[in-house]
């Protein structure tokens, strides 16, 4: 088995609160895995964990209990996070640069400079389709752009991972949909993506695995087919099937003459999965 791009091992987040001799658990054993070249989702309401954990994971919050890994190294040494692009959920830049001088800062904070940086430059603005903007300031751009320059940013390394929290808060569906066209084009070159999200039908076109998090704990996890598969149940597709074959499908497809097209286990949606994982953790902690 290939090394993950991301390993979270028991994990655990204990914040105690100044004060009032209370601690909250942000985080509770959790485990998790994401293979290279995955698109990643973690779910969750508010307060569910889901920034704490990518906090750690970028090694920015230390653990009270547990380990995360980046490609094998320990996330809480700065060299595990040289492969490793990220974009905040509310990303703050200086709006009085260009797109492309923008570009150009994080490049240099990257090390780089020269041709290479220049040429880098025309191919995040062409990646994020900012090319035509690229000698604007940012205090005129959308809140849809603004997040594209954060993305463009995210990936001026060419890092092996990208980080997203919460990539399209705020952004209009127009700018919502071409973000999601970025995170599939991103998995196309191979580019690992783990992001969080509260958009889950957004989620349910782009992520190859999902993990909810419910009061800190992992409650579902696993491929977006296993998880909106219903259980118990199988749909048939029938071609050349007559109207009274419905009736008796179970004893009469075979005899009547019928080519069996498709069988699959019937999806739920995301959304349904959520709402009811998400409940049963809160009736279970009350």
């Amino acid at each position: 088995m290939s090394e993950p791009a991301v390993a979270v091992t028991g994990l655990t987040k204990v914040f105690p609160v100044p004060l009032q001799r209370r601690s909250i658990v942000a985080v509770r054993d959790l485990n998790l895995r994401v293979d290279a070249g995955q698109v990643y989702g973690l779910l969750g309401p508010n307060g569910s964990g889901k920034s704490t954990t990518l906090k750690i994971i970028l090694g920015l919050v230390s653990p009270t209990r547990g380990k995360t890994e980046i490609f094998g190294h320990d996330s809480s040494r700065v060299a595990s996070r040289e492969s490793v692009g990220f974009l905040p959920e509310s990303p703050y830049f200086y709006k009085y640069l260009t797109a492309a001088e923008t570009l150009r800062f994080y490049g240099k904070l990257c090390g780089m400079r020269g041709e290479r940086l220049s040429a880098r430059i025309d191919e995040l603005l062409e990646l994020v389709r900012l090319t035509e903007a690229r000698n604007r300031r940012l205090r005129g751009f959308s809140k849809g752009m603004l997040q594209r320059i954060g993305l463009a940013q995210a990936l001026a390394h060419e890092p092996q991972l990208v980080i997203l929290d919460e990539p399209t808060a705020g952004v209009d569906p127009a700018g919502s949909r071409e973000i999601r066209d970025l995170i599939l084009d991103l998995k196309q070159r191979g580019i690992t993506v783990l992001l969080s999200s509260h958009l889950l039908e957004q989620v349910q076109e782009v992520c190859d695995r999902v993990g909810i998090l419910a009061n800190g704990v992992l409650v579902r996890e696993g491929t977006m087919t296993e998880l909106l598969a219903v259980q118990n149940q199988t749909e048939v597709v029938l071609e050349g099937a007559r109207p009274e074959l419905l009736t008796q499908i179970a004893a009469l497809a075979t005899n009547a003459g019928a080519r069996v097209i498709d069988q699959r286990t019937p999806q739920t949606t995301l959304e349904q999965l959520f709402l009811e994982a998400t409940e049963r953790s809160g009736d279970a902690s009350r």
